[in-house]
Formats: C-alpha cells, structure tokens, sequence
C-alpha cells in the first residue's frame, strides 16, 4: 500500500448531527455506528476507504451518542505502535467560548481545525460517513496535486430527478467548476447547470444528467482555513464552494463506480437488501481493498431446517425451522421455528443470550432477545437486541405514511422495531 504522507494530509469523516433521517436507528446510537450489512457500520465504509487508500491520520466528527461508535473504532481501527497515524472520534462539547454543538458540516470541520493547534498538514480530505462505495482517495488526490487545485470535489452523474438531494455543478472543459448550486429544486435553478454534449461526452454523462457532488472534498489547508474564517459559512455545499468557485482553483474529479447515500430509512433499506441481490451492486471483500469492521470471535451460524433463498447471513446466528427470503439476518440473530421473513433486515444482537438468560426473561414477562415461533415478518427492520413474542405479524406498507406505536414506528413505509424493543407475543401490525 502506498501511503500518503502523514505530515500532508489530514482526513476529516463527518458523522453528521442527530441522523433524523435515519431515526429510530440513531436513537440510541450515532449515524456513523447504525449496523450495516449484517455485521458491518457505516463508519467501516470511509475508514475502509481512507486506510486502503494510504490516509491514515483520521478524525471522525460527531456529537450525538457516540459512545457506540467509540467502543466500535477502538476495538477496530487499532494501529500497532510502529504504524504511523490513527483513528480519532471527536465529539461535540462544550468549552469556555459557549455551546459547540456543530452547525453545519464547514461548521463541525471548523470547530476541529480549533483541536488540531500547531500540527502540521498540507491538505484536508473531507468525506460524508453516510455513503456506500469503494473509492481509492489516492487517484482524486493525485489529480488535486497535478491540476494544482485549491480544492477538489467527487463527482458523479445523477439523474434531473435527484439533483434535489444534492449540489449540482457545472464545470469548464479542463474540469474546473464554474457552477455550483446546492440542491436545485426548480427547473429554472437547474437550467444554468446543464452541461453541453461537449460535456457529456467528457464525463460521460448521459442525456438527462447532471452532476453533482458525492461529498468528498479535498483541500489545500491554507485555503481550508480562508473558507472556514468567516463564522457564517456553516455547510459546505451551501456557504464554501458557492463562494470559493469565484476566487479559487476548483476542479472536479469523477467517480464512475457504485455511490449510494444510505442516509435515510429508505435508502439504508433499499441498499441492505441489494447486497441479497445475484449479483450485488456492492462487495464488502476485495483483495486490495476490503472494508474492515470489529473482528469477532463468534461461533459458526447454526441452521436447522431452514429454507433460505437470497439471504445475507452474519456470524453466531441460531435459526431454526424458519423460511427467510430476501433478508439480511445481523450477528448473533435467533430465529425460532416456523418463522417467516421476507425482505427484512434483522440486525441480530450484542451478546449470545444463552438458556439461562431466556428463562429469567419467560420469567419476568419478556419475550427473549430474537424472533419467536411463527412470527410472520415482512418489509421491516428489527434492530438490535429486539424482543419479539411467538405468532406476531408485522408487515410494513409502502402506502402507510410515518407513524410512531408503541415499540414501533412506521418510515417510509418500513415497520421498524427499534434497538431493544419489546414486542408481546400475538401482536399484530
């Protein structure tokens, strides 16, 4: 692996705030930490990504129950004393200057630049820990250093239909930007943003597309710190690169692999249960550049007649006499017999509740922790240590708008059991 200079290059990952969009996932817990995968993190995506690519002096900016997310990187981003860099959680607090709740993703970058006092670097890499991809930083780098560029902004295609969700730009022939506009809505906000067939042709861009910014960024530090002055520059896409295209070097590099925002329940669903697909859009494991999360010393997956068809399946999972189908089924899940899950995500538990722990549970008037006998679940999201009593049903409804039950909640029309709900046995949603 070539590494990047550590004195160079600074990597920021954004946490993000309160991960609303992602709610009831964030309630116990930080965005960057919700479960992934079956037994990944979001977090895993752009640390994998930063380390496979040689950056390895690394800070990850949260503020919002973060102490998952600390337990997490601790045990899994752990460099040996003769490894240069390292991986940082930096959360929001409050200092003598008053209330340091980040404001914005230039704000959060702000308020660290503050931390890092007299250490020395040359260049800021800026990444979302939201998104789904695989990207080697090493080539946008590259590009930043030979165009001599201030800044440097991934981008991709997106369809007119999207551009809402993200900032759209324009660029010059030589990919510099000239045009940038965040999240256009209309069509006379999109009008200046659309490119020439000369520039279609450069990008590759098919008819119908724009581009857009994935999120990533890199900066020269000095004209970081320029950006960051002015207190009232609060987010990237909407105060900086509006501005910085004016009196700075801005180019464009492309991204022409899978990107996916998984940071709203739809997304983050529709994304999961991809990864079931034949022939999935996206793979944790490559040769060069896996993505890594916590190792764990788990037993082997235990099934007893069970019919699986195009499932994901984590390790210490015990299921029994169950039908799952299209399904991410999480570490140390239990599933009892006769159960039926079809396009669900089942995000398993944090500990193996062994016979013991299940009687003391009958006991006190609890289901245990998993999924019990003839349970019928479908389009849902059971998280983490969920209790879910014999014979429920619970099927989600694309045409159910948002509500919130008792042990449930409905989003974009995904029934969702959050992190240690109780579910009585014969519930029915």
């Amino acid at each position: 692996m070539r590494e990047v200079p550590q004195r160079r290059v600074h990597t920021v990952i954004l946490g993000g705030g309160q991960g609303k969009r992602l709610y009831p996932l964030t309630r116990d817990r930080a965005k960057p930490a919700v479960p992934l995968g079956g037994k990944h993190r979001l977090i895993d995506v752009p640390l994998s990504n930063a380390i496979n690519s040689g950056f390895r002096d690394i800070a990850v900016l949260t503020q919002f129950n973060s102490a998952s997310l600390n337990n997490h990187i601790s045990l899994t981003y752990r460099f040996d004393s003769f490894a240069r860099g390292g991986v940082e959680v930096i959360a929001a607090q409050q200092t003598e200057e008053g209330g340091e709740w980040f404001e914005g993703t230039a704000d959060a970058v702000r308020k660290h630049m503050r931390r890092l006092g007299t250490r020395d670097y040359d260049h800021v890499l800026i990444l979302a820990g939201d998104h789904l991809y695989r990207m080697d930083y090493r080539e946008m780098f590259d590009a930043h250093i030979q165009a001599s560029a201030d800044i440097t902004v991934g981008v991709l295609p997106v369809p007119k239909e999207d551009c809402a969700g993200f900032g759209v730009l324009l660029t010059a022939a030589d990919g510099q930007i000239r045009a940038f506009r965040e999240k256009p809505r209309t069509d006379e906000e999109l009008a200046p943003l659309a490119p020439s067939k000369e520039l279609r042709d450069r990008w590759g861009l098919q008819p119908g597309q724009y581009l857009a910014s994935m999120g990533v960024y890199v900066f020269r530090m000095e004209t970081l710190r320029d950006a960051l002055a002015s207190p009232a520059n609060m987010d990237f896409g909407r105060d900086i690169l509006p501005a910085m295209i004016e009196t700075e070097k801005v180019q464009a590099f492309p991204f022409r692999g899978y990107w996916r925002d998984i940071g709203t329940i739809s997304s983050f669903f529709e994304a999961n249960l991809a990864l079931t697909d034949d022939d999935p859009p996206f793979h944790f494991y490559h040769p060069d550049a896996p993505i890594y999360t916590r190792p764990r010393f788990l037993p082997a997956s235990s099934l007893v007649d069970v019919r699986f068809d195009h499932c994901r399946l984590a390790d210490g999972v015990r299921i029994y006499g169950a039908e799952v189908v299209r399904s991410v089924i999480g570490l140390r899940a239990r599933i009892e017999k006769g159960c039926r899950i079809v396009d669900s995500i089942v995000m398993g538990a944090d500990d193996i509740e062994e016979e013991d722990g299940r009687i003391a549970a009958l006991a006190k008037g609890l289901p245990p922790v998993g999924i019990g006998a003839d349970c019928v679940i479908e389009r849902a999201i059971i998280d983490k240590n969920a209790r879910i009593g014999a014979g429920c049903v619970l099927r989600g409804d694309a045409s159910r708008p948002d509500e919130d039950g008792e042990g449930w909640f409905f989003r974009d029309g995904i029934l969702i059991v959050p992190k240690n709900g109780v579910l009585r046995p014969g519930t029915v949603i």
